[in-house]
């Protein structure tokens, strides 16, 4: 099982758990893992993921919870927008002065029920504070307003609290571990996928 403090000095290579070499390398730039299988030729190695536009059955109830809950930032929205062949409502928020992490419409979802299992599509919208207090903070705020933690979970790279947002969709709060704490995957010292993260000691770090 991985302790906060155990780390792997960089550049020293590993196993992933197919036996195949998963090395650290203190010059990648988001991050020390180097890949198993390198892109060739290699997409920029500084992309990010930019946003995500969801799909909303109620625009008034996502804006209740990402703004007034959770406290991200409206930087538009917009009543009977003609799109996709139909009109809708939509709304982008983010954090920071970004031009939108999270966009949502209801162009062909209003009043629609949640995504159901057994089909394709997302998983879960992953987002990353920048300190373990502020991720704290955050997760204290939901708990305060009555929403249920589905799972807290210890990642080993990083720590993670997964819920549902009125839509049904899952969102992972995380927060990265610096890198000289990573450990890759497939290291004995590494944990498990689901291994417990204690959320009681994460919340004393609320503020």
């Amino acid at each position: 099982m991985h302790r906060p403090g155990m780390s792997i000095p960089l550049g020293l290579p590993t196993l992933d758990a197919s036996g195949m070499n998963a090395p650290f390398s203190p010059t990648r730039p988001q991050g020390p893992f180097e890949p198993v299988v390198p892109g060739n030729p290699p997409i920029d190695p500084e992309l990010r993921i930019g946003h995500v536009h969801l799909r909303t059955a109620d625009i008034d109830r996502i804006r209740a919870f990402y703004v007034d809950l959770m406290g991200f930032d409206v930087v538009f929205e917009a009543r009977d927008v003609p799109g996709w062949g139909t009109t809708g409502d939509i709304l982008f928020v983010s954090a920071g002065g970004y031009h939108h992490h999270l966009g949502f419409n209801t162009w062909k979802s209003a009043g629609g029920p949640p995504q159901p299992d057994g089909v394709t599509g997302l998983h879960h919208v992953g987002l990353h504070f920048s300190t373990r207090a502020r991720l704290a903070t955050t997760v204290k705020r939901l708990l305060d307003g009555g929403v249920r933690i589905r799972a807290a979970l210890d990642h080993g790279t990083h720590e993670a609290v997964y819920l549902l947002d009125p839509d049904g969709n899952t969102l992972e709060l995380a927060w990265d571990r610096p890198f000289e704490a990573w450990v890759p995957y497939g290291d004995p010292a590494a944990p498990a996928v689901d291994a417990e993260l204690d959320l009681d000691d994460l919340l004393a770090d609320a503020s």
